[in-house]
Formats: structure tokens, sequence, C-alpha cells
């Protein structure tokens, strides 16, 4: 099959195209045909090094896929050959990754992409979605009618959030970078969409939700989360949600925090069971399905411009350049 793989961590330019076997199943796995795999933080973090984890060589990244299944391993029951399904938690803790023709993985992590959904769609909504899912509902105890706030609306993690949060009856505060970015905020519900480069912006997040008691859930998207700021707009017994930032060392008020009675908690989607995140995927399909839920596409590569792919993330995340609306995903194929 061809595949894009690493033989040592390293820059995107490691990434090398060509043909590896096809992976052999093993018993509860299935064989599946990947049609998209999209591209996360984490697949960059794992192929540089700069997440401690041990991998296979040769590795193949990639964590998200969706795709069609070729055939079931022995012990497996909810899925059969020709159905289409999505899964993610692929290319971490051992696994092989997704960018490549063909993927072996253990039944548990796939799930039926639904009805009218394309397989880029599916596979760009994910990580992001499962991860936007967990944090609002499981770690963040979502109820109906608070106010949330997102960092970047139309970022992967940031535009599930505004979705499924609106969805589920809260009000929602977010950011953008441009009036067309903050335009399809609107479109999605988001009852205020503010430029996070204005000059006023705390201001301004301020004469809005100050009246209505503060934030009561902050989901903060950003690697540097700067406490000062958030703790001051957050509601009495607020929670604020960490997903990203394992290199951050921010300083947290500690009294103003503890007077609020504060909830921080971290969020790594990849260490929530299986079992929790089939909850997730199950509640994001029904999502899809009564449309509420829109996983956003940014750019798609073909697979043998996998190496690009990585560097468009890095440079748009880790770099800073920003540009990036929606999901990068990655198809079988060349552009010839």
């Amino acid at each position: 099959m061809k595949a894009a793989y690493i033989n040592k961590k390293g820059p995107a330019e490691a990434i090398r195209y060509g043909e590896l076997p096809i992976p052999r199943l093993a018993p509860g796995q299935a064989l599946v045909k990947v049609l998209a795999a999209a591209v996360n933080p984490i697949d960059t973090y794992v192929r540089s090094g700069d997440v401690p984890m041990e991998i296979p060589i040769p590795f193949i990244p990639g964590c998200d896929l969706a795709g069609v299944v070729e055939a079931v391993g022995a012990g497996v029951r909810h899925i059969k050959e020709g159905d289409r399904v999505w899964a993610s938690n692929q290319g971490v803790y051992g696994r092989q990754g997704t960018f490549a023709e063909y993927a072996a993985v253990d039944a548990h992590w796939l799930y039926p992409i639904p009805e009218g959904q394309s397989e880029v769609a599916a596979a760009a909504g994910a990580l992001t979605g499962i991860t936007a899912h967990l944090g609002l509902f499981s770690t963040g105890k979502l109820r109906t009618g608070e106010l949330v706030f997102v960092n970047g609306g139309t970022g992967g993690v940031g535009s599930a959030v505004v979705q499924l949060a609106k969805g589920a009856g809260a009000k929602v505060v977010t950011t953008a970078g441009s009036e067309t970015k903050r335009e399809l905020c609107r479109q999605w519900g988001a009852d205020l969409v503010l430029d996070y480069r204005a000059p006023d912006l705390d201001e301004q997040l301020r004469l809005y939700c100050e009246p209505l008691g503060g934030i009561d859930l902050w989901f903060e998207t950003r690697r540097e989360p700067a406490f000062d700021r958030i703790v001051s707009l957050m509601a009495y017994r607020g929670r604020i949600i960490l997903m990203a930032g394992g290199d951050s060392n921010a300083k947290l008020p500690v009294g103003p925090f503890y007077f609020k009675e504060l909830r921080l908690l971290g969020l790594l989607m990849m260490k929530a069971t299986p079992k929790e995140q089939r909850k997730s995927a199950i509640a994001i399909n029904r999502s899809f399905s009564s449309g509420k839920w829109h996983p956003q596409v940014g750019r798609v590569f073909p697979l043998t411009d996998a190496a690009k792919a990585h560097a468009f993330q890095e440079e748009s995340t880790l770099k800073g350049k920003g540009g990036l609306s929606g999901k990068i995903v990655v198809v079988p194929g060349s552009k010839e």
C-alpha cells in the first residue's frame, strides 16, 4: 500500500511517501480502506519527538481517519465489511497512524459515518468533535442556558465547541480574526463574536458577560493561557477547561481564583477511555444528523504531500502564522 511514514523522529521533511505492507489484522480489529485522514497538532508533536512517545519504525502518523471497512478480525461484531466508518486515537501509544491507504484499527475506536456526511468531513470532525464534546459535557458539565467562551471560533476544536454548545442551549461567545470568519460563527448561532486583535477585547467581553453573571465555562484552546484576564471574567463557580499548552508555565492568580470557587480542569482527549470516547462520538453523530454540527474543512492535501500538510499545520499553530480555518485533511493519491 502507499503510505506517508517516517524512519526516525524529526521535522516535517522527514516524512517519506512510498510502499509499506498492508497491515495484518489482529483479533478485535478491522482493516479500513482510508479515504480521508485529518492533521492534528498532536500528530506533529509525535512525529517531531516533542511529545516523548515510543513509536514503531517505520511509523505512519495520523490520529483520525474515515473510510470503508475492508475486512474484520475475530471477535468483531458491531461492524462489517462495506461499512463507512470514522475513527480517532490512532498514531499514539504505539499504534500506527492513518496516513496510508489502509489501517488496522481496534474496533472499539470505530464509529459509523452518519448518512449524508462525506469521508473528508468525518475525518475533519473526529478528534476535534470528540475533544469538544468531552470538554463541554463530560469534563465541563455544561448546563442549558450557561455562558460559554472559546477562543478561535472557526478553528478545529473552537468550531466544534461553538456548534455543540449552541446545540445544547448555551449562550456562546467566541473570537475570530476576520469578518468572514466572524460571520461564519454567527451562522452557527454564536451570540457574540469579537475580533481577537481588538485593543478593547476584554472590555467588550466584560460589557457583555458581566450583566449575565460572568462566563460559566471557558474553553481555552491557546497554548499560553492568560489566567489574570480569564479569572476576572469568570462567573462564581465557573469552570476553565485546558486542552493545550503542555510546556506552559502560566501564572495563576490564586486569591481571585479561590474566592470565586472556580474549577481548573485539564482535558486530554486521548486519555479518555474507549467507552467515554464512544459516548461522545455517538453524540456528535446525532448532532450532525440533526443539523447542529458541521465539521469544518480548511484545506485538503493529497497523501503525496503529507510533509507539506504537516508543515502547514505547524506554521498555523506552533509558529502562530494563522490563516487556517477548520481542519487540514489528507486524501489518498497525488496531484497528478
